[in-house]
């Protein structure tokens, strides 16, 4: 029996292990106009504060909605909440759309993009000057890029059937441990997450406007697009940084990981120094530091831990370990109402724990590259038959194809002992459904909808027609999990815990900031 099959045998044993998964979700969706055209309307009234509400936030701009869900145990009751919240935030909006798609809609002019408000306390106008910093550091059509953050981690059940009894400290250094494998599996294998979900084939052609690019482009009138492409919102044209190209953030454990973040909050950036930070009494940005704050690391997977009252995130990790992870590499699914569905949550459970549960030695820097490479070609090019991806520093190579069966031989082992402890069938039923996907790519969501953008003359069309069927079906949704009158409680508690926060004597914005960024002068 393989150490993997083992260890899987191991956590198995305790059938409530694997229904007491903890999940969320976090959805963005842009606004937009009956044109197609991007809203560039404040956030509404109606939800609420974007600053405080639970629920409802929104993104790098006022127009990019952010919906979040708690955490939860079960697959229907996390899509329950998403489908509430779309549903409450639709009656709020009037006329206006959420853009189905993680590329952006028609932005005539890039400064119709406004910057996120978050009212006037010290705390909320330096979320708004971070993303003026991003804006004036990548632009801001990069930042309205769409995505769905899934939150996931395993119960203590599930460590301590691996690591057995341990000592408080013992307990929390080994999940941390057990967290970075995953990550490094993540890293290794996760180009399936794009090769299924991506749903980023193609763009608008405003989207590169006076950009350059090498991508060997073709076109539906006004629409570019890649023939074998999964995920350009995951490619160099999409949300990453060169910048951070040469960072040395490493995933063979925890300190190597704060010790790589640490250093890119504190590493100052030529580029960005020209830039300036406050020239005159106008901040443009945080610092020049190649990281302004620790959020702008663009990695398709973070360590997370839920932080204290004035904690920074390295921090809160620093203090307590690993306690979830955030994966970032998913597409909006244009095919869903809410952004993801059931069988996409059912298969990151199953990666997830697999990647958990497999063997996961510790990464080279050369490795890493490698794997990059791997993510490069599947985004850009993951539907070309006979795609060979590398499998590690030696130069040897394998199909897509055949490392996919690989590893879904042992998924299909998840998905067993995932519905014995259910008593269903549907994890194995989404291991069939996909494994019919690798062979035959043209069933992905990218392939799909590479063939509607066909069909309907362009990414435009495509967009318009689902955003308006989707805004029917969110409204005609019939509250599963929450209310209306829970919905607007939350609204009318956000505007008065932004008020409250707006009435407490402050400091001057400088002294604020001195304060806070304090910390990276120890």
């Amino acid at each position: 029996m393989t150490d993997f099959a083992t260890r899987l045998e191991r956590v198995a044993r305790n059938s409530n292990t694997f229904q007491q998964l903890s999940r969320g979700v976090e959805r963005e969706t842009l606004r937009y106009n009956a044109d197609g055209s991007l809203a560039t309307t404040p956030h509404p009234q109606g939800l609420g504060s974007a600053y405080t509400n639970e629920w409802i936030t929104t993104d790098f701009s006022e127009s990019l909605l952010e919906f979040i869900t708690p955490v939860s145990h079960q697959v229907e009751t996390l899509l329950g909440q998403l489908k509430d919240i779309h549903h409450f935030a639709q009656t709020k909006m009037g006329e206006e759309k959420m853009w189905p798609l993680s590329m952006p809609c028609y932005v005539a002019d890039e400064e119709l993009i406004n910057l996120a408000q978050y009212g006037s306390s010290n705390s909320g106008r330096m979320k708004t000057l971070y993303r003026e910093g991003l804006k004036r550091r990548y632009g801001s059509l990069m930042q309205i890029i769409s995505g769905v953050h899934f939150n996931f981690s395993f119960p203590d059940s599930f460590w301590d059937s691996l690591y057995g009894e341990q000592t408080e400290q013992e307990r929390q250094d080994s999940k941390s441990e057990g967290y970075f494998s995953l990550i490094r599996n993540y890293y290794r294998l996760g180009w399936l997450i794009p090769y299924f979900f991506g749903a980023s084939p193609a763009i608008c052609s405003s989207f590169i406007r006076g950009r350059d690019t090498k991508l060997p482009f073709e076109n539906i009138g006004k629409t570019l697009y890649l023939p074998h492409a999964t995920s350009l919102r995951l490619s160099d044209l999409g949300y990453t940084n060169n910048a951070q190209s040469s960072l040395k953030i490493g995933f063979n454990s925890l300190e190597q990981y704060l010790e790589g973040l640490n250093q890119a909050i504190r590493t100052p950036s030529p580029e960005f120094a020209e830039i300036g930070v406050k020239v005159g009494d106008e901040y443009r940005q945080l610092n020049a530091n190649v990281l302004q704050i620790e959020n702008e690391l663009y990695a398709p997977i973070r360590p997370k831990r839920v932080a204290k009252s004035g904690e920074k995130p390295s921090q809160a990790l620093g203090r307590g370990g690993v306690e979830y992870i955030e994966v970032r590499s998913l597409d909006v699914n244009p095919y869903s109402a809410v952004g993801i569905n059931e069988d996409q949550v059912r298969f990151l459970d199953l990666f997830l724990t697999w990647a958990a549960l497999s063997e996961s030695k510790p990464m080279t820097d050369c490795e890493l590259q490698c794997w990059r490479a791997n993510w490069n070609k599947v985004v850009t090019e993951g539907r070309k038959p006979g795609l060979e991806l590398k499998l590690g520093c030696d130069g040897e190579v394998l199909s897509l194809q055949a490392w996919a069966k690989r590893v879904f031989a042992e998924l299909a082992l998840v998905a067993k002992q995932f519905d014995q402890a259910s008593g269903g069938d549907e994890y194995q039923s989404v291991c069939r459904k996909l494994e019919a996907w690798i062979d035959d790519p043209e069933l992905t969501i990218s392939g799909q909808l590479l063939r509607d953008t066909k069909q309907l003359g362009g990414l435009g069309k495509v967009g318009c027609q689902f955003g308006a069927e989707y805004r029917l079906s969110n409204l005609e949704h019939q509250y599963q999990i929450y209310s209306a009158q829970l919905m607007e409680q939350e609204v009318v508690r956000s505007r008065q815990q932004q008020q409250a926060l707006e009435a407490v004597p402050e400091p001057s914005f400088d002294e604020f900031l001195a304060d806070y960024f304090s910390y990276l002068e120890q």
